[in-house]
């Protein structure tokens, strides 16, 4: 089962270190020499070598520079910025408001023919109706103190529902029992979630499923994530968005998820658990 959902992010963090590593010796300099010739205090050096730190484009070029090996610059600030893009915090993706975040996943999501998605927090975007997603996307704002366009990125996260009534999406979906039960918004934004839920269930391209409280774990709750195809995964923690790409890691999440879909109920059992949080909700 996945270990760490950051582990596919730090371990090509510490390969591009390693390769940093590698033109300093190769060119026969010393930490203190190559951080003399790049200006800066050696304990960055030593940070940027031991993957603690990643270095910026400017430094990738100061780096290759002082090892006199600028052919390889492209290639490293290539490496480097998608080694970024695997572990991406929240703050710094909204840090223009969250609309074009959105826009972003929705493109992803138009890409894949096969999403599977376990949520153990709250209602995967797909599914939100627009008091809810403007619930939670509210709370989120006011908690990372990010720009306010909350009316337009709940518009953008609506719109993802699209692809549940398009041809070449299919979505199969494991809820714990819990995500129907957790408050956000209103109890009636809560009961329109719920009730939406349930109208969504019947078309051909959902599977949903909900693991019951009482449910015998062969798989402990995890972090929300999302499989795309069998491309990549993107896992949602508090602080980062982190993209899964190696095919070990794939393959663990993937074998996850079958899992958790079996200790899930479907079809009707499923929607006596929607109806009993819709009724505890009054």
């Amino acid at each position: 089962m996945p270990a760490s959902p950051s582990s596919s992010a730090q371990a090509a963090r510490e390969a591009l270190a390693v390769r940093l590593s590698h033109l300093r010796r190769d060119a026969g300099l010393t930490g203190g020499e190559l951080s003399a010739l790049c200006g800066w205090h050696p304990a960055k050096t030593s940070r940027i070598q031991g993957g603690k730190v990643m270095p910026t484009d400017a430094d990738i070029r100061a780096w290759c520079a002082a090892c006199l090996a600028e052919e390889q610059v492209e290639d490293l600030i290539a490496t480097a910025r998608a080694v970024d893009s695997m572990y991406q915090e929240w703050r710094r993706l909204h840090r223009n408001g969250m609309r074009r975040l959105q826009e972003d996943v929705n493109a992803s999501v138009a890409q894949s023919a096969h999403q599977r998605v376990y949520a153990s927090n709250v209602v995967p975007g797909f599914f939100q109706t627009p008091a809810y997603a403007m619930a939670l996307l509210e709370s989120i704002t006011a908690f990372q103190g990010t720009p306010n366009d909350v009316p337009g990125a709940v518009a953008s996260r609506v719109a993802r529902s699209r692809f549940l009534y398009e041809g070449g999406h299919r979505f199969a979906v494991v809820l714990e029992e819990a995500v129907l039960r957790y408050r956000v918004g209103s109890p009636a934004t809560m009961v329109g979630q719920l009730r939406h839920l349930l109208t969504v269930m019947p078309l051909a391209s959902v599977s949903l499923g909900v693991i019951p409280f009482t449910a015998a774990r062969t798989v402990w709750p995890l972090e929300a994530f999302y499989l795309y195809d069998d491309d990549h995964v993107a896992v949602e923690t508090l602080t980062a968005r982190i993209g899964v790409v190696q095919p070990c890691e794939l393959a663990d999440y993937a074998r996850a998820f079958k899992a958790l879909s079996k200790t899930a109920v479907h079809g009707e059992h499923a929607r006596a658990l929607i109806h009993t949080a819709i009724d505890t909700l009054g």
